[in-house]
């Protein structure tokens, strides 16, 4: 049965981020589906692309974590009473209090099935513990799964489902050149990276990142001859601004000044790392997916990474050789060195298992396995 679905999704904020890109492909996927699409946040910069897109927005600030908050609740049943979504589908904490508290206030024949997102390594404490609640639950990642079943105890009614993340493979097109005009103006700016072994590090610029890991492996590459450039690419949050400058002043220490290049926040990133020689994952703590080294593989752009996490799911799929034991530098750094020395460089196989579509298909068929339990 392929009844329309009436669908709510639910999130802090719609500024950059992987779950606000994840909730627009999910709401886009929904419509061009011919489904209806609603979305609720405080809003934010991408709150114009999901309208444009087809789906509906309502603004609550369901984003502060206070007490006050929960003078919410009665509205969210209100709301709920009134559209009678067939699933609320919660993506995060503190939203996720508020819904299930309007939820479970809804008499139990009148109430949307209620899906909630795993989207990463929550501490294990009560709050977190909102987020394995409801009808179904979604993991990211089988390292996510694993998690969430080692830490808390999950109704044995309530579906434990692994949907992986995805890219769109027609977007992040295997071999992918970037357009002669980007190239042009890439060149122009970036004269001193000419000769050089390009690598990128994307990413946020937070510790765990790991970018002063990259930064010592990347004193040794030079001091084994390796004409390396490091690219740092990622939104420097004011909040993480002592971080920032902790690496600037690392970065010196280790006189790495004509080798290293931070960029901010770019909108290019596919261009960036369509040009570089390697991409590179330091996080030190396990991604709970790590969507950009899947957007590298499947422009089949080699990922040498910390293989923990939801990274190592995809090197294991994707790139095997890129494979290095989590917070082990010296082993990365011989890893690199070995991959720049070689003639016959191996390379990522196209990607077709962590695709947009599969990602968004196995959502709509669990939506749909909720729903027609009650038909």
């Amino acid at each position: 049965m392929n009844s329309k679905l009436k669908v709510l999704q639910i999130l802090p904020e719609l500024n950059a981020g992987g779950v606000e890109r994840g909730t627009l492909e999910l709401a886009q996927h929904l419509v061009k589906n011919e489904h209806e699409s609603f979305v609720l946040s405080n809003g934010g910069r991408m709150l114009e692309q999901l309208e444009a897109e087809g789906s509906t927005h309502i603004k609550m600030p369901v984003h502060r974590k206070h007490l006050f908050s929960f003078f919410y609740v009665w509205q969210l049943r209100k709301l709920f009473l009134k559209e009678r979504f067939d699933i609320i589908h919660i993506r995060s904490r503190m939203p996720a209090w508020l819904v299930y508290s309007a939820w479970k206030l809804i008499p139990l024949k009148k109430r949307p099935k209620l899906v909630s997102t795993v989207h990463g390594f929550y501490s294990v404490n009560l709050y977190s513990k909102i987020m394995t609640k409801g009808d179904a639950v979604i993991c990211v990642s089988n390292s996510v799964k694993d998690y969430v079943c080692d830490h808390y105890s999950i109704n044995k009614n309530t579906p434990l489902q692994v949907i992986h993340r995805g890219v769109d493979p027609n977007y992040f097109s295997y071999g992918y050149q970037a357009p002669p005009d980007w190239l042009e103006k890439w060149s122009q700016k970036t004269k001193q990276l000419k000769g050089k072994y390009l690598i990128t590090l994307p990413g946020r610029f937070t510790a765990w990142k790991g970018h002063s890991d990259f930064l010592e492996i990347l004193y040794y590459l030079k001091q084994d001859g390796i004409p390396v450039h490091a690219l740092f690419v990622g939104e420097i949050n004011a909040r993480k601004k002592n971080y920032y400058y902790r690496l600037n002043s690392m970065i010196n220490k280790l006189e790495l000044g004509q080798d290293v290049s931070i960029l901010e926040h770019r909108n290019d990133l596919r261009e960036i790392m369509s040009v570089s020689d390697l991409v590179v994952s330091c996080s030190t703590e396990p991604e709970a997916f790590g969507r950009v080294s899947l957007e590298a593989l499947s422009l089949g752009i080699p990922v040498i990474a910390y293989a923990h996490g939801g990274v190592r799911e995809q090197l294991n799929t994707l790139f095997p050789y890129g494979k290095i034991e989590a917070n082990k530098k010296s082993s990365m750094r011989l890893k690199i060195r070995e991959y720049f020395q070689m003639e016959d460089k191996p390379k990522p196989i196209p990607n077709v298992r962590f695709t947009l579509d599969r990602m968004n298909n196995k959502v709509l068929n669990l939506y749909r396995s909720l729903t027609e339990k009650n038909m």
